[in-house]
């Protein structure tokens, strides 16, 4: 099957040249598939933020994650889900990736976009959970928003052999804390309403599982 056409996708033209040189550094943890859909959030939670600035929330969505790359792949599960035990690797690549992102944007140099403004937000996206400004709630919101879309719900349950039940329980506890915007506690909330209702829906149908 051949590849979907770039051209109106989902990426700005501006950000392409961004997107190609930071893909190398996203092929660990899924972290380039989830970059695609977390830049899609962003760009629908930029239109519900019209006091965010774009050319900052972008560019940040787009390469917050490059820092995984300096992880050692055998203990990135250990860093995140329920009960991490590796909560130091969070912050740690999150300097890793400030510096590889400082090297994409200032090779690329993208007009009009405040490098250390980007810069600014990819360092703290995990471990700061509070909102340093709107451009920083977007940014955050769109990173975890992920965990609420099919993707990221089929892809985590994937990781931890959980059911989407038990990943939709999950989220129901952590979404409101986290989700830092309207827009992004109405996405988490709606998405989390909808898949619940998706696993229950062979008792309401009368159906029959075999166990």
């Amino acid at each position: 099957m051949m590849a979907a056409p770039l051209a109106d996708g989902v990426l700005l033209p501006r950000d392409l040249p961004l997107w190609q040189m930071a893909r190398p550094y996203l092929d660990v943890r899924c972290n380039d598939e989830h970059t695609i859909i977390a830049y899609a959030l962003a760009r629908a939670f930029l239109r519900e933020n019209p006091g965010a600035d774009e050319s900052v929330v972008l560019p940040a969505i787009l390469l917050h994650d490059v820092g995984w790359k300096r992880i050692d792949p055998d203990l990135l599960l250990l860093a995140i889900g329920r009960n991490p035990t590796r909560k130091d690797l969070v912050r740690d690549h999150e300097v890793h990736g400030v510096k590889m992102a400082r090297e994409i944007l200032e090779s690329h140099r993208p007009e009009g976009v405040d490098i250390d403004a980007v810069l600014a937000i990819i360092d703290g996206h995990d471990t700061t959970k509070n909102a340093r400004s709107l451009n920083d709630a977007v940014v955050k919101d769109a990173d975890k928003a992920w965990r609420a879309t099919m993707h990221g719900m089929t892809t985590i349950c994937g990781w931890y052999g959980t059911t989407l039940a038990e990943h939709v329980e999950t989220l129901e506890k952590v979404s409101n804390p986290y989700m830092l915007t309207p827009a992004g506690r109405a996405f988490a909330e709606a998405m989390c309403a909808s898949v619940k209702a998706q696993t229950m829906l062979d008792g309401y149908m009368g159906r029959t599982t075999n166990d």
